[in-house]
């Protein structure tokens, strides 16, 4: 204790020079956010650079051509008419001239065989010097290029742009959307895109937007929460220092080291903020508390008496919060390692700076604390009265209690099994253009995402041979069988069109090298947004289409695909390697499961362990550990009414929501431990004083952390939206459980 007093001392005496380096680091880290901050929500932020799953898309990248394609539909009055193809020359002569695009396709690039004098040369698909209706005629023979060409009434032309393979472009992937609409309005100023570079841009504004809302709001929502839950509006500025202060150290570091943000850690300075100001709102409470019932002692003893008795709870708070979110470092996703190092960072600054300011900040109040109010009230409600109520109500129907939560409980952990794992691409995007143009597409052209199919032979032979293209040929009529499949495009519906036209070509003898030549001819030349075959002829591409899907969906459909492979070919002769980045993002279910079990299981050991050493009673701790798994087992209850899957942004909320629970249960058990020592009361005594002396901060707390998390809930990003209303009730159950499951079994079961 006389250590104690002789730094709160030291720091008082040296406040302003403490003062000064904290405005001088706050502005620097001010400096260096606006400066720096920036959002990344590409797709390397979901998978180490050592993935075997992400190489191997890169790999398909280099090889066989992006998957990262701008899809354009361009509302007309006629497709065919040839003022509009026209305008496609000139944009593809201004799209294909930057140095990040790969390829670009339309109907003005777009070719078709023809079959004569013994060889097989390609045409334009599109000839202003045919007719209307000649021309209608040609395209009904290539359905499956035509339909990606022009929509079904001839009202829409579409135009894709080709990007080179992901890492050459990440770095300047916003200039690169800007630039590509730039260029394309200058030629269709009425258009509509979408594409994976478009929803990504879609992604990172959205997110840079909300997170400078949500921070505005939970300022001012802490701010009015603090005016009812502060004894005094002298402690108004205190708090607000101990919340601004570190969450500007914190991005300072963030941005200085050259991170960004993206649609995991958008969350942190919501979710950092809360954790302050209860921090603080905890510390003042008791400092006030202690501040009625020592009126005689110094500013100094008073400090010292505040923060011996608020140190160890606010401790074991930020550590079982803590290892919440480093559990999350366990994930195999880099988005949530960073998630949970930041936060970390960010918690271990608050707890930090939290006494340092409180210490400076009440070394300049001179407050009556009997006179002192808060500047907010609501006369009907009695605090004192409710606590009163509650501690008589959980003293006689303890066992009602026990048995009513006890039987939710057993509930909520067999609802745990009926949660469902799911990502939906469209919820990761909120509502705007980038959406609507998304869904208008998709209703003309049926499919913007893509798979490329790659069909080898086991012994390395070439897909020239009859025998290849005819299993080839089966394999895709069977894909066209899935409702989820739009438009496969192989040398398959060159040969279908070819047979159409010219019958005897199949029935001629055409050399295996002069088709070689051929293919080759199309496939480096004008075609290249269709990769046909490899370089060297040894795989045979199927690319085939679907719209915005969920992840179960895809999963669904990639062994779908494998199916329909091994029962149209020969699987001892040919092998199937499935392509893009749909793959990669199917796998995003197994990473969310290996994370929540990771990360659950690492932050409930550790927690068990923090709660062992803090209550020194294995008994007691199991009493402790209970309620605070039912609020985690209701939230399971909640998803599976709700239908709210486990996505990329809910996987992280059970080692949170874990670490949250037990805070305002270590305030409570501290303050029932601590009576225990002097004193041999029996246990319903001493809950009943705890939470007189308790109650009123755990109930605080919870509104601001109810509070912030509703401001998340009001994105308008489905799956963030739910990430914040999953927590908020979360957060009011556990405050729930804390003061009336948690007292009735300490009263019936501690000794």
């Amino acid at each position: 204790m006389k250590k104690l007093r002789q730094s709160i001392a030291f720091i008082i005496k040296f406040r302003m020079v403490i003062s000064v380096v904290l405005a001088i680091l706050m502005a620097i880290s001010a400096y260096q956010t606006f400066k720096n901050l920036s959002v990344d929500n590409s797709l390397s932020i979901w998978f180490l650079e050592d993935d075997p799953s992400y190489k191997a898309y890169i790999d398909f990248q280099k090889k066989f051509g992006s998957d990262e394609i701008f899809v354009a539909m361009f509302p007309v009055e006629n497709a065919l008419d040839e003022t509009e193809i026209e305008q496609l020359f000139k944009l593809h002569s201004s799209v294909d001239s930057l140095p990040y695009v790969n390829t670009s396709f339309s109907l003005a690039k777009a070719q078709y065989p023809i079959y004569a004098n013994n060889k097989i040369n390609f045409d334009n698909l599109y000839n202003s010097k045919r007719s209307e209706k000649g021309l209608k005629n040609l395209f009904s023979k290539l359905p499956s290029v035509t339909s990606q060409l022009v929509s079904e009434d001839y009202k829409n032309l579409f135009f894709y742009i080709q990007l080179t393979p992901t890492p050459s472009i990440e770095i300047n992937r916003k200039e690169i959307a800007g630039e590509v609409r730039g260029i394309i309005a200058q030629q269709f100023p009425d258009y509509h895109l979408t594409g994976p570079p478009v929803l990504n841009e879609a992604y990172s504004k959205g997110i840079y937007k909300e997170s400078l809302i949500f921070g505005v709001l939970t300022v001012l929502v802490i701010t009015l929460m603090l005016l009812f839950m502060l004894p005094s509006k002298r402690y108004l500025i205190v708090a607000l220092l101990s919340v601004a202060i570190p969450l500007t150290l914190l991005f300072g570091i963030i941005t200085s080291f050259g991170f960004e943000l993206n649609m995991i850690s958008m969350l942190i300075p919501t979710i950092l903020m809360v954790y302050s100001v209860s921090d603080a709102v905890h510390i003042i409470n008791i400092y006030h508390k202690e501040g009625l019932t020592h009126n005689m002692l110094s500013k100094v003893e008073l400090l010292a008496l505040a923060i011996r008795k608020s140190f160890m709870p606010c401790f074991y708070t930020t550590l079982t919060t803590f290892v919440g979110y480093f559990a999350l470092y366990l994930s195999p996703l880099p988005a949530f390692k960073n998630m949970g190092i930041f936060t970390c960072v960010g918690l271990v600054l608050s707890f930090i700076l939290v006494y340092l300011i409180t210490i400076i900040g009440f070394s300049f109040m001179t407050l009556n604390f009997e006179a002192s109010k808060p500047v907010l009230n609501i006369k009907s409600y009695s605090q004192h009265k409710f606590i009163d109520w509650l501690n008589g109500f959980t003293s006689q129907y303890k066992t009602s209690i026990i048995t009513v939560f006890t039987l939710v409980l057993l509930f909520g952990v067999f609802s745990i099994f009926k949660v469902k794992i799911d990502t939906n691409s469209l919820d990761l995007l909120a509502a705007g253009t980038e959406k609507t143009d998304l869904r208008l597409i998709e209703s003309h052209l049926n499919g913007s995402a893509r798979m490329q199919l790659n069909i080898s032979t086991i012994d390395g032979q070439k897909m020239l041979s009859a025998n290849a293209i005819k299993d080839l040929e089966r394999f895709q009529n069977k894909l066209k069988e899935n409702p989820l499949i739009e438009t496969p495009v192989s040398v398959v519906n060159i040969k279908s069109f070819l047979e159409k036209r010219s019958p005897v070509l199949f029935q001629s003898n055409v050399s295996e090298t002069k088709i070689q030549e051929t293919f080759l001819e199309v496939d480096h030349k004008a075609n290249r947004f269709f990769k046909l075959f490899s370089d060297d002829f040894t795989s045979a591409g199927i690319t085939i289409s679907f719209k915005e899907i969920r992840t179960s969906q895809l999963e669904k459909l990639i062994v779908d695909i494998q199916k329909d492979f091994d029962t149209s070919v020969d699987t001892d002769v040919y092998k199937l390697k499935i392509n893009g980045f749909a793959v990669v993002f199917a796998q995003l279910n197994n990473f969310i499961l290996e994370t929540q079990f990771k990360s659950f299981f690492a932050a409930f050991f550790v927690a068990f362990l923090c709660l062992l050493v803090f209550i020194k009673s294995l008994r007691t701790t199991f009493l402790v550990l209970i309620p605070n798994i039912l609020p985690l087992a209701i939230l399971a209850i909640l998803m599976n009414l709700l239908n709210i899957p486990l996505d990329v942004t809910t996987a992280m909320i059970t080692p949170i929501m874990l670490g949250i629970a037990m805070d305002d249960t270590i305030h409570l058990v501290y303050k029932y431990r601590r009576s225990h020592k002097g004193d041999q009361s029996s246990p319903e005594t001493r809950m009943n004083s705890a939470m007189r002396y308790t109650g009123g901060a755990l109930l605080s707390t919870t509104f601001a952390l109810v509070a912030g998390f509703l401001i998340i809930a009001s994105s308008a990003t489905p799956s963030v939206r739910d990430f914040g209303l999953l927590c908020a009730v979360t957060v009011a159950v556990a405050l729930i459980t804390d003061i009336f499951y948690l007292p009735a079994l300490l009263k019936r079961f501690d000794k």
